[in-house]
């Protein structure tokens, strides 16, 4: 390429690498002999050439990249990386420890500068013997456990007070919780959440009311008849999780309930606002969550060593119907 440009090796390597101090014309003949060899960079040859090592890349482990919220957090995340000129890469975790363990070696075996993760496992110990020294990790919509690290969360335990204070103050007193695995963090905060709404209005618990395991749509809509069978069923149902309100809604609807038996969602979801009635939810902010994930990691990159943090981004209520219907809502 040097030969063909008619300049130096170093010329090349200056103009390749967006150095400043090369004079005009030696940069278009060195763009003029790029464009005609097709030439591609060797970026990990040239990371190993790098004083600092980096390979301006780094890893992004999230719960699954199919679901909106993740969806949505992965855009933000790839656009503050954008703006630095890093490339993002992304894998889902599907709730697997084991999983999350073998991305995290295959990731760190090919020099990912930086780790952001969204943490399937109870205990993140296992990062100090994995993540090479100084490669900074941030986590996402869950704090890190036995692993010191920034994180951005979500408020878990004060939306879903929200929106169980929500439906108590629409009348119910049957108001029922319907919750992913109890070992996923979220899901304890947010039964926390619908525990205290309830005692700070003297609503008594009744665990009967309460159910675990819905990890997905299929599971949330199996749940509902059983619970719509009480004695004493309920007349409101908190989902704690975007496909579990799905599922329920989906029952609700098939058994043309939907305007009977009030419902409030955490966390939004597409056509959520389309439905009749639309769904009332506690909706989080994964474009707030990534760019605040996003920009601690770049601190960190950039030489930032205080202590870590963790940075609660406030959730919001949205109004649409669902979550508004009374309890003397019509024949069950």
């Amino acid at each position: 390429m040097a030969a063909i440009a008619g300049v130096s090796m170093k010329t090349v390597s200056r103009v390749i690498n967006g150095e400043p101090g090369v004079a005009p014309a030696k940069v278009k003949s060195v763009e003029q002999a790029v464009r005609q060899l097709d030439y591609r960079p060797n970026l990990t040859a040239s990371s190993l050439r790098r004083l600092d090592g980096r390979t301006a890349a780094v890893a992004a482990l999230l719960e699954d990249l199919a679901n909106p919220f993740s969806a949505e957090l992965h855009r933000a995340l790839e656009d503050v990386a954008h703006d630095h000129d890093v490339l993002l890469f992304a894998g889902s975790l599907d709730e697997s420890p084991e999983r999350e363990k073998q991305l995290i070696r295959a990731f760190t075996s090919r020099r990912a500068d930086a780790l952001i993760l969204a943490p399937a496992s109870s205990d993140q110990g296992y990062l100090t013997y994995e993540v090479p020294e100084g490669t900074p990790v941030v986590f996402v919509d869950r704090a890190p456990v036995g692993y010191e690290a920034d994180a951005v969360v979500a408020d878990n335990v004060g939306g879903a007070r929200q929106a169980v204070t929500h439906l108590i103050s629409h009348g119910h007193r049957r108001i029922a919780f319907l919750g992913d695995r109890p070992a996923i963090p979220t899901a304890r905060d947010r039964l926390e959440g619908y525990q205290q709404a309830l005692r700070a209005h003297g609503v008594p618990f009744d665990p009967d009311l309460v159910v675990h395991g819905l990890e997905d749509a299929g599971r949330a809509e199996a749940a509902l008849p059983g619970l719509l069978a009480l004695p004493a069923p309920p007349t409101a149902l908190f989902a704690a999780q975007n496909e579990i309100t799905v599922g329920a809604f989906r029952h609700l609807q098939a058994a043309d309930l939907q305007h009977h038996v009030a419902i409030v969602g955490f966390d939004d979801f597409p056509l959520a606002d389309l439905l009749r009635p639309g769904v009332t939810v506690v909706a989080q902010d994964p474009t707030a969550i990534g760019r605040a994930a996003a920009e601690l990691l770049f601190a960190r990159l950039a030489g930032d060593s205080a202590p870590s943090r963790t940075v609660v981004i406030p959730t919001r209520l949205v109004v649409r119907g669902s979550g508004e219907i009374p309890p003397s809502a019509g024949p069950r």
